[in-house]
Parts: C-alpha cells; structure tokens; sequence
C-alpha cells in the first residue's frame, strides 16, 4: 500500500523528466514516424520501470518540503536531452557519411522522403542510415543508453547543479569522434572520387573534343555502387561497434 501517494507521484515525474528529455531525442523513438502519444507512453512505461531501482535516490529529495520543482523539472530534462543528443549526434553522423558517399559516386537523385526523419535525403542515404540504426536496435543500444540514465543519477544527483563547461565538452568531443568515424567509414569512396576524377580530368585534357564528362558519369555510378555493394557490411558493422566507444566516453 502507497502510503504516500504525492510524494510517489512526485518522484515519478522527476524521474520521467530525465527519461522523457532523453526519449525526445534519442534516434529512433524520437522519429518522426513514430507517433507523439507512443514516445509519451512509453517514456512513462519506462520512468516507472526506473522508479524502484531510484527509488532510495530520488524520493528523500522529492519528500521534503523545501524542493524547488521548477528546477528540478528544467535540470532533469536538460540531462536527459543531453544523453539522447550524444547518442542522436552519432547517429546523424552516418546521414552525413552517406551525403558524402552519394556526392562521390555521383549519385545525384532528387532526393525523396527520409525514412527515418521528417527531411529530403536521397535513396541512398536513406537506406545507410536506415541500415545503421536497425543494426543499433538489434545490438539493444537503447539498453546501454537506458543503463547509462540510471548511472548519472550517480555521476549529476538529483536536485545538483549542472555544469555547461563539461557538458559542452562531452558535446564537442561527441561531435570530434562522430566525424573522424564518419571521415573514415567514407574514405575509400573518397579515394576513389578523388582519383577517378582526376583521371577524368587528365582524359579530358587529352581528347578536350569529346565531352568525358557525361561518359564518365555512368562509370562513375557503376563502380561507387560496386563498391558500396562490397563495403556496405563493414560500414554498418564498423558504425555500430564504434557506437559504444563514443557513447561510453563521455
């Protein structure tokens, strides 16, 4: 039996801030084609999943009557958002891989509807990033993500002081790491557009009377496929086992 039903219902809410800030941004549940009335069910299901582990943490600091609600709602969400954009950040990074490898191969499609957000990506990108985050889902990334929520508890008690200089830092070394994974994940389709276009262009010097540059283009597209074609298993597969080195980082 409750015996303190607004102390219980309190700590629920704290919790779900934190768990509600991190659902709002966090890749895949915060999509846009998942429905806002399942990303707030389930960011409930979840705080009251949480609740009887935070239990002995969050409620002493909820029952006492000089809790100021206000800011435990703002700096409860803000360290929420700030471990959902971390992990949203890796994952928007395999969008910008898969621009630079379209834009190399000279897949230049008008671009269609995204799968996964409410913008204009190309096909190919759609599929790179698609690919990545079911593979995310498969290894259960939310799971670390989730683990990771309850370990800050430890790391930012409830009710303590945010401190933006280090949350920037984790921030910008997130945004570092995420682009010299993608720089690396896309450098063999940048050799290779580097130097098919260097050879197209010393062709072109050659024999200025014939117009290369629409001849080479369906070369071009032929072999960045094959090459995808050859390649795309590693690229996810190195995408999500770098996932927890980035996340667990910071």
């Amino acid at each position: 039996m409750i015996t303190d039903p607004q102390g219980t219902v309190l700590a629920l809410f704290v919790a779900f801030c934190r768990i509600g800030g991190c659902m709002m941004v966090l890749p895949g549940f915060s999509s846009g084609r998942v429905p806002a009335q399942i990303r707030l069910l389930l960011s409930v299901a979840l705080s009251l999943a949480i609740l009887p582990l935070l239990w002995n943490t969050i409620y002493p600091e909820v029952s006492k009557g000089d809790a100021n609600f206000i800011g435990l709602i703002f700096t409860e969400a803000v360290i929420g958002l700030m471990y959902g954009i971390m992990a949203r950040i890796y994952t928007l990074g395999l969008q910008f891989a898969g621009t630079i490898i379209s834009m190399l191969i000279g897949f230049n499609a008008p671009a269609g509807a995204d799968i996964i957000e409410d913008s204009s990506e190309t096909s190919l990108t759609s599929l790179i990033s698609f690919c990545g985050l079911m593979i995310l889902f498969i290894l259960d990334f939310h799971h670390y993500v989730l683990q990771a929520l309850v370990d800050s508890y430890s790391i930012i008690p409830l009710g303590g002081h945010i401190e933006p200089r280090a949350a920037l830092i984790s921030i910008t070394d997130t945004l570092e790491t995420t682009f010299f994974i993608m720089l690396r994940l896309a450098s063999p389709f940048l050799l290779y557009g580097l130097m098919f276009q260097i050879s197209i262009g010393f062709i072109n010097k050659l024999a200025p009377q014939i117009p290369i540059y629409f001849i080479s283009t369906p070369y071009l597209l032929m072999g960045g496929l094959f090459m995808l074609y050859l390649s795309i298993a590693a690229l996810v597969s190195q995408f999500s086992n770098s996932f927890l080195t980035v996340f667990n980082g910071h």
